[in-house]
């Protein structure tokens, strides 16, 4: 059994992002609160990177896959601080799902260790539902 042990500063990292999560959640449903909304970016960022380290999240965003993606993300950032909050968070939104996209297994293996959510995906009519939408896949 591996074990994974956590430091101190991964933990104040991953709190960080979550209260991330938190502040932008709330800056949505107060119709777009441009408080809310900068400040949930501004612990996301530091949340990521205090969790992952600053040399792995420049290596994150700057690989050339993810160009595009964090220039998404970085001009959205750019919008909701400079007053344009719904049109920053809808580009910021694109550049969020293009970046974290490669990571959509790993949140599904997660999501079926959860006790009721779990439960839920294991029915049989959602991983079929899942496998029709993914498509062929064509070799290169």
């Amino acid at each position: 059994m591996v074990s994974f042990e956590t430091s101190d500063l991964k933990k104040v990292g991953l709190g960080l992002t979550g209260f991330g999560f938190i502040f932008t959640f709330a800056g949505v449903l107060l119709i777009f609160d441009e408080g809310f909304l900068t400040i949930g970016n501004i612990l996301f960022l530091s949340g990521m990177i205090l969790t992952i380290g600053v040399k792995s999240s420049l290596h994150f965003f700057m690989k050339p896959q993810n160009y595009k993606a964090a220039v998404s993300f970085g001009v959205g950032f750019f919008f909701v601080i400079t007053g344009w909050p719904i049109i920053g968070m809808i580009v910021e939104a694109y550049g969020f799902v293009v970046l974290f996209s490669e990571f959509r297994p790993s949140i599904a293996i997660f999501f079926r260790k959860l006790p009721i959510i779990g439960w839920m995906l294991h029915q049989p009519y959602v991983p079929a539902y899942f496998v029709r939408q993914r498509g062929r896949r064509v070799p290169v």
